[in-house]
């Protein structure tokens, strides 16, 4: 068992945005959720501003020293961007290992992976953040000498060849996951043929998305107070009160300072949430932080290229830990606006209005058709143009062949013409 300390870096331009003590709790649940660890302290470190070349002031590091010796710590975590100088500055001083934000958050992603993509995807990101930190002081064999003469030329460092490794291994990745993907858009593409609106669960992680998502499929998703419980998305066909047959989709939990390499390897992962005609954003409304994890989760999806014409709704989760007072303010307050719908994923209370808004929006969703008009179709075309929902034209001797992004009521309305 590995004996762990979380550091928590508050630096001053970060203390508007975002509460020490709710962050601090985060970092220690980040830890938590790797096996083998075993936390025995954790605090936060004031900063007035970051040192380029240890992180902490040299009064701050001795103190830690002092105190990491006698808890016999092994590992310390820093919640927060650790540069490779500063990484191993810190771990000469302290004579520990030393694993940032980015590094832990990999580390739970290694260990969730299930899927043959996920895997990939991780490794991929685990390598690209491995090439940025190839700045070790080697003691052996320090430059590979070359060449003919008695000198030899300077050959190869061991650095350029550790970063040739990398880069021949994150090749070889990309060039699995090309596959992969190829695979999984086979069967979107299948799907699309499928009249079936897809309706994506998102939110920061530990909101409650697989809890929610069990209780309206009826699955076993694995649904633990633990932070990124799952990883892998997964789908499921549900029927709404209508008769509507959607596809719900349950993806990964969004996370601050989500490490740049994860946005970028799980972009293919979260596309579902790109195709999808409705966004369920659950938020965790007993927590604290609430509104901060909900900015952290709608700039993610801006980075991710969601549109923002994709229909929403804000899920109020967990209400049920909200005291009586609270938890009718909260309830009040949802029901102020149509966008918002306050539950309980794990009593059930309030979902059948969150299913009846559901079927509302997707009533609203679009479709994309091929619609084939004869020349002296002109009414119909020009009522299509008129609404906005022209995609593209080819004309042929005919008529023309109009690609048409429509609502149910729009299409309605046109059959109606």
């Amino acid at each position: 068992m590995t004996r762990a300390w979380v550091l928590h870096p508050d630096i001053a331009s970060d203390r508007e945005r975002r509460d020490a003590g709710p962050a601090l709790e985060e970092a220690v649940a980040l830890a938590g959720a790797l096996p083998d660890l075993e936390g025995v302290g954790a605090e936060t470190v004031p900063l007035a501003r970051p040192r380029a070349g240890h992180l902490f002031g040299s009064g701050k590091i001795d103190e830690l020293k002092e105190r990491l010796g006698e808890a016999e710590v092994d590992l310390v975590l820093i919640d927060g961007p650790v540069s490779p100088v500063q990484q191993r500055n810190l771990e000469k001083a302290w004579k520990v290992k030393i694993l940032d934000r980015t590094g832990l958050i990999l580390e739970i992603f290694a260990d969730r992976a299930r899927t043959r993509e996920g895997v990939l995807q991780v490794e991929l990101a685990a390598l690209s953040y491995q090439r940025t930190r190839l700045v070790r002081a080697w003691t052996h064999l320090e430059r590979q000498r070359g060449g003919l003469g008695f000198v030899g030329g300077p050959g190869e460092t061991q650095i350029e060849a550790d970063r040739r490794a990398i880069d021949e291994a994150i090749t070889r990745i990309r060039r699995q996951l090309s596959k992969v993907v190829k695979t999984r858009d086979l069967h979107r593409a299948a799907r699309r043929k499928v009249p079936f609106p897809i309706v994506a669960l998102v939110g920061y992680t530990n909101a409650g998305k697989s809890t929610l998502f069990n209780r309206l499929t009826g699955a076993e998703v694995l649904a633990k107070d633990m932070l990124f419980a799952t990883l892998d998305p997964t789908m499921r066909a549900v029927a709404l009160p209508t008769g509507l047959k959607v596809i719900l989709s349950d993806t990964v939990g969004f996370i601050s300072d989500l490490p740049t390499q994860l946005v970028a390897a799980f972009r293919a992962t979260l596309e579902e949430v790109l195709e999808a005609d409705l966004v369920l954003h659950v938020r965790d409304i007993a927590h604290p932080d609430s509104e901060a994890q909900a900015e952290d989760v709608r700039a993610i999806l801006a980075d991710l290229g969601v549109a923002r014409e994709t229909p929403q709704i804000e899920v109020w989760n967990k209400t049920d830990l909200l005291d009586p007072e609270r938890r009718a303010a909260t309830e009040a307050a949802a029901a102020r606006h149509d966008e918002v719908a306050a539950i309980s994923a794990w009593t059930g209370q309030g979902v059948g209005p969150l299913l009846e808004a559901v079927t509302e929006r997707l009533d609203a969703a679009r479709q994309r058709r091929d619609l084939h008009l004869a020349h002296d179709d002109g009414r119909r075309r020009a009522w299509l143009y008129e609404q906005g929902i022209v995609e593209g034209e080819v004309p042929d001797d005919e008529g023309s062949t109009l690609t048409v992004n429509w609502t149910a009521r729009q299409e309605q309305r046109f059959r109606s013409l």
